[in-house]
């Protein structure tokens, strides 16, 4: 059955490859028809610089995340004593 499932699996990234390419040619048709790059696409496209994250936003995100930690600690340590 294991491998019905990845014949399977194969033959559907096959197919979905196959159809990312139709699209990605009338991409390119479209664009071409534009006259080149739209304004979009090319923002979309280019690397642009990383974000600067204030320190407060540093802070409440650590905060959060030690608080997600000390629940998750709480529940484990609640059911180990339970078992």
């Amino acid at each position: 059955m294991k491998t019905t499932d990845q014949a399977l699996l194969e033959a559907a990234l096959i197919g979905y490859q196959h159809q990312r390419e139709q699209i990605d040619a009338k991409i390119a048709e479209i664009r071409q028809e534009l006259g080149g790059t739209s304004k979009v696409a090319a923002k979309s496209a280019a690397p642009g610089k990383k974000r600067q994250m204030s320190a407060a936003a540093r802070k409440r995100i650590a905060a959060a995340q030690k608080k997600r930690w000390a629940e998750y600690h709480k529940l484990k340590d609640s059911q180990a004593k339970k078992a």
